[in-house]
């Protein structure tokens, strides 16, 4: 990746400003789950962190959080092998590479909005093999699997992966709860979508140094199309998060052992835009290298999105179709190893058109 190609190359309008035009994201709220962990049963704390929640997945869509539950030397001890093994030589790597067929492993080539993005990842699921559809068209109902890929040479490294995940989920947990009673539904509404059939899987980003970081991107402006994402990053930052008052792209500040919480297109769905998924990108710089473990919350595959009936009036009518998950996911997914003709599948396409004739 020492050179840009053509591939890489953003269009005018979406390139990164030059560092000193940014403005750095002081006002992304940042929560103190202390409450949650020590003290799940102080009502008061809990609902004072509940209004938390509502105001900044309102106002931001993103909010970081801290004294969260996860214990530190898991992260440290992930972010450890997630070098050692992204530090491997090329022909390493790709022993372990993903493709159309098994979509899970290590890849160096994905495209966001048909723009090829700065970064090589690795990706494991949370439940192996993880079921899914066979394919992305909607008569097909046959379903199929995707399994990990481990690298054989660093014995450490799926120990670290699985166990980090395991800590992660116990937040993602937390945190659907949270937003559960933001929402005024009861805690536990949206537990019955993550069972063991769950399609979450966790990311190993690395952004190496980038010679034009004002042509290129590590991921390009994008909507996360899960339910929620936890990301960890290292103290390098690039993440951006357009703002909803004014469109404008503004830097999220690391914060140490903190995490960025992020609401996800399905939640859009099913708050019924109460909640709406915001737009992100990833920009890089010619001297650092950043490294960055997104973990993707997912429902199962055989999920059926749409506005919670509990959230639909009259005067407030269901603004999508429901979509099948997997199929959703596996569409996705398909568009993220080719440069394609057309926009990948995104919410709005099931989206509700009012008829202003009524």
């Amino acid at each position: 990746m020492g050179e840009v190609n053509p591939a890489f190359i953003q269009d005018v309008e979406h390139r990164p400003k030059v560092v000193g035009a940014i403005a750095k994201a002081e006002g992304i709220p940042l929560i103190d789950l202390s409450a949650l962990i020590d003290s799940p049963d102080d009502h008061q704390a809990i609902k004072g962190l509940v209004a938390e929640v509502r105001s900044a997945s309102k106002e931001w869509g993103f909010f970081q959080v801290i004294n969260h539950g996860v214990p530190l030397e898991k992260l440290r001890r992930l972010e450890e092998a997630a070098r050692k093994f992204f530090g491997q030589p090329l022909e390493k790597k790709r022993k372990v590479r993903r493709d159309e067929v098994s979509t899970l492993g290590y890849y160096d080539t994905e495209h966001t909005k048909n723009v090829r993005d700065w970064k090589e990842v690795f990706d494991f699921t949370f439940h192996d093999p993880t079921l899914i559809p066979a394919s992305y068209r909607p008569d097909d109902e046959e379903v199929t699997h995707w399994s990990n890929k481990w690298p054989e040479k660093l014995p450490e490294f799926r120990e670290a992966c699985e166990e980090y995940a395991k800590a992660v989920e116990k937040l993602a947990f937390r945190l659907m709860e949270l937003i559960a009673l933001s929402l005024g539904l009861p805690a536990d509404r949206f537990r019955g979508f993550f069972n063991e059939h769950q399609t979450t899987f966790t990311r190993l980003n690395h952004y190496p140094p980038c010679p034009a970081p004002h042509l290129a991107l590590g991921v390009g402006r994008h909507k996360d199309s899960g339910a929620l994402t936890i990301l960890a990053q290292d103290d390098v930052g690039g993440l951006e998060v357009r703002r909803k008052s004014d469109g404008e792209w503004i830097r999220v500040k690391p914060i140490p052992n903190a995490y960025v919480i992020n609401i996800g297109d399905i939640i859009q769905v099913w708050s019924n835009e109460t909640y709406e998924s915001v737009e992100h990108r990833v920009i890089v710089n010619s001297e650092k290298e950043r490294f960055s473990i997104p973990f993707f919350f997912n429902p199962a595959h055989y999920t059926m999105v749409k506005p919670l009936e509990e959230l639909v009036t009259k005067q407030n009518p269901a603004k999508y179709r429901a979509y099948n998950w997997g199929k959703f996911l596996v569409t996705r997914t398909h568009g993220n190893f080719m440069k394609l003709n057309v926009e990948n599948i995104q919410i709005h396409h099931f989206r509700i058109t009012e008829n202003k004739n009524n």
